[in-house]
């Protein structure tokens, strides 16, 4: 790591993995410390992650994302930022700070370098829109080839009613947003009184998006989130109803990356983005 950082690497703890690579806490020569992700062959993953902390962080000076200090095919090495309980006023500055983020809008949805979420791509090819059609084929149809085999017939045949009514299902016209798009609480480092994201899957997207995916898994506070993030920047009539729909492409990704566990969440979703009964 020295001929990334131009430092000598004084001590490395290992801290586990995710997916396919190793997550590292290493102290350097200079006095910082800084948290690495490695792996072998990875270099598109994390050439993503480094190109989608940039682009997030071109939102403004005062975005909530981490600087990327050194990225390569093997490693992504970031500041180490201590992690610290949420609290309701950090909360409402997450709030308020999506919001800035995402009005910092781009000119198409998607993004201009080959995306992942996890281990698994995404088609990132920038389109103007709408999207509703941009959703449905950029994010649902590759995912539903990935999850068929899990979901089985009818779970198939729910995930093609959603794409065949997506525009009825869509809600009111939005331009695109600069999204973290994998924004569940766990991409979420509460650290310095406020929320640093981390780990984005960053595109042009719907800002609806990245509020669903911290309803799914649960976010601490998130009513106070969501409530400053309101005040801000005020969502369209009916966004809550829309949550499952936005919801759907990650349940897809669940289905694809850990198979028929995750299948009936992506059912009840598809379910409830179309408004039938359970």
């Amino acid at each position: 790591m020295r001929e990334l950082l131009g430092v000598r690497v004084e001590r490395v703890t290992d801290l586990g993995s995710s997916h396919s690579w190793t997550l590292h806490r290493a102290a350097l020569a200079d006095g910082r410390e800084v948290f690495v992700k490695a792996a072998h062959g990875r270099g598109g993953v994390f050439a993503a992650e480094a190109a989608g902390l940039r682009w997030l962080a071109g939102a403004g000076p005062d975005a909530p994302v981490p600087e990327v200090l050194a990225a390569d095919g093997h490693r992504l090495v970031l500041p180490w930022l201590p992690a610290e309980a949420p609290t309701a006023r950090a909360a409402e500055r997450f709030g308020r700070d999506l919001a800035a983020l995402h009005a910092a809008a781009p000119d198409a949805f998607g993004a201009p370098w080959d995306g992942f979420i996890a281990d698994l791509p995404l088609d990132n090819t920038p389109d103007p829109g709408p999207w509703p059609r941009w959703y449905a084929e950029r994010r649902l149809a590759p995912f539903l080839r990935r999850a068929a085999r899990d979901l089985g017939g009818d779970g198939v045949r729910l995930v093609e009613k959603v794409i065949e009514g997506i525009d009825a299902l869509a809600g009111p016209p939005e331009p695109p947003a600069r999204i973290h798009g994998d924004l569940w609480s766990g991409n979420v480092l509460w650290t310095g009184g406020r929320a640093m994201l981390i780990d984005p899957a960053a595109h042009g997207g719907h800002r609806e998006t990245d509020l669903a995916m911290l309803a799914l898994f649960g976010a601490p506070h998130l009513q106070r989130i969501v409530a400053a993030y309101d005040e801000a920047a005020p969502l369209a009539d009916g966004w809550r109803e829309r949550i499952p729909l936005h919801q759907f492409h990650p349940l897809l990704v669940h289905v694809a990356l850990f198979g028929s566990g995750y299948r009936e969440q992506a059912v009840a979703a598809s379910r409830a983005a179309l408004a039938l009964p359970p």
